[in-house]
């Protein structure tokens, strides 16, 4: 009851007295319709670089923080230990070649004795047996000599994919093991990128039927600079819903050629399903929450308000949707309402002045109300 008499005062006080206030029109336009998330940005490709022989780091080709090339030289691990390790390899098959050479020689004149009838055959069985065997001790050792150069060219670690290289997790003098737990650095493939985000279950059917009619697109930007968005498209959508939480885990791709996206941040991300044309759209600040449900302030051409409840659908970016109430082309008041009631005068304001104004009528306000 108090509120009532207070505003029946104040509605009083106001009829006399113009109210500044700042207005808005609303616009009929085509607004998007959008799923909103916090989505993590995952970078495209994580490679751990691990050597794959034993020996002593000698040096890193790359500074920390680096973008690298694929096939670019990373790391040398000293390759003497493996450069001798080749030589006797290719030594053994040098020795067992000129064996084999010997072996041939003797089956050919084995050959012509046994026609001959000077040797039996089993002598020259035996003869060519042995040669077969010498023969098969090649493969085995060009099977080595391969194998040891496959070792030496693991001393030389190359990179297999352009990225970015991370902190240095060895640094060079120490020795690295086959199958170490940590490996030597990390490289994010930083261009394109992920963004993953989850939304509620009840909205995988709409996004399935839009995905059908063609690529969604994904914003994602940033608390600290909401205007410039970067644009992506949702990549994946995950094979089932998560039981605890009742979303459903999505991945959208990112160019980010201006490497604005950046593993492990967070960012807001906006999922656009389609658009809804022709749609009367209002400032969000606009629209008041009373007993009665929302309502606006609409300006009538005499200068007074009037209070007109509305249907607000979609919200997006500071604007919503009217779905009832009002018409495109009526003016409403988006700043200074707290002093309006049903059928204030208004004055409307520019921007710079109604902060001003504001201020002086709290401040005359509670001086009334200090007499009182």
């Amino acid at each position: 009851g108090g509120a009532s008499g207070r505003n029946g005062q104040s509605r009083a006080g106001r009829s006399r007295e113009a109210i500044p206030v700042l207005v808005a029109v609303a616009q009929q336009k085509t607004v998007p319709v959008q799923i909103r998330a916090v989505g993590n940005v995952e970078a495209y490709a994580t490679v751990s670089i691990k050597s794959q022989v034993t020996g002593v780091l000698t040096q890193a080709h790359f500074k920390e923080g680096q973008d690298i090339k694929k096939g670019q030289l990373l790391f040398t691990i000293d390759p003497r230990p493996l450069e001798a390790a080749l030589k006797q390899a290719q030594a053994t098959l040098a020795r067992d070649f000129a064996q084999v050479q010997n072996w041939r020689e003797q089956v050919k004149r084995y050959a012509e004795l046994v026609k001959q009838q000077y040797v039996s055959r089993e002598q020259y069985d035996q003869i060519k047996a042995n040669a077969d065997a010498a023969e098969a001790v090649i493969v085995a050792d060009q099977a080595a000599v391969e194998n040891a150069k496959v070792q030496l060219s693991y001393c030389y670690i190359y990179s297999p994919m352009s990225g970015r290289v991370g902190s240095l997790l060895v640094n060079v003098g120490n020795l690295v093991r086959v199958n170490d737990g940590a490996p030597l650095v990390v490289i994010n493939q930083l261009t394109p990128i992920f963004v993953t985000f989850s939304v509620p279950e009840q909205n995988l059917e709409a996004i399935k039927r839009h995905m059908a009619a063609g690529k969604l697109k994904v914003a994602a930007s940033f608390a600290s600079d909401e205007g410039r968005p970067e644009d992506g498209i949702l990549a994946f959508v995950d094979n089932a819903v998560d039981r605890s939480t009742g979303t459903i885990k999505l991945k959208a791709e990112f160019a980010n050629a201006a490497r604005r996206l950046w593993p492990g941040q967070f960012v807001n991300v906006a999922l656009t399903l389609t658009t809804q044309p022709d749609a009367v759209v209002i400032p969000s600040e606009a629209i008041q929450v009373g007993p009665e449900g929302q309502h606006v302030f609409v300006v009538k051409p005499d200068q007074h308000v009037e209070v007109r409840p509305v249907v607000v659908g979609l919200t997006n970016a500071g604007e919503s949707v009217i779905v009832k109430g009002l018409a495109p082309g009526e003016q409403i008041v988006r700043e200074g309402q707290f002093l309006l009631g049903p059928d204030s005068k208004i004055e409307i304001k520019d921007e710079t002045r109604i902060l001003e104004s504001e201020q002086d009528q709290r401040q005359r306000g509670g001086k009334g109300k200090e007499k009182s």
